[in-house]
């Protein structure tokens, strides 16, 4: 894996474009790609390749709808929204990742010192119990 930039699993960059679509209403696939970028503090970096293969699957799966405009320095260029059905499927794949960053956590702690191993003085257990 390279140092410079992280590799996305497959479907991350989809939810990345659903989320900041809804974040920030309509956008043209640079202007996209452009705050991925800025908000991930440039540990992502895509390729016009790259989101616009995405805002086309997205497209096709009804997930979000296009249509031509202008852009801010006058060009003619394709605005994306999220539909009401990509609404939903970024509830739904929002709430898959929680629950897969929440299981990689615990893995990822494994072996790992527990605060009672150094030393926690409150007295109490993991769970928040007396000990």
């Amino acid at each position: 894996m390279s140092p410079d930039k992280l590799d996305l699993l497959q479907g991350t960059l989809d939810l990345m474009v659903l989320q900041t679509l809804t974040a920030m209403g309509t956008q043209h696939g640079y202007g996209i790609a452009r705050r991925i970028e800025q908000v991930s503090g440039n540990e992502v970096l895509l390729n016009q390749g790259t989101i616009y293969a995405s805002l086309v699957r997205l497209e096709q799966r009804g997930w979000i709808a296009s249509k031509w405009g202008t852009s801010d320095n006058n060009r003619k260029a394709k605005f994306y929204a999220i539909t009401d059905a990509g609404q939903n499927q970024l509830t739904e794949d929002a709430r898959h990742w929680e629950r897969l960053t929440g299981v990689m956590d615990r893995v990822l702690a494994m072996g790992k010192p527990t605060s009672a191993a150094l030393g926690d003085s409150t007295g109490l257990a993991a769970d928040g119990d007396p000990a």
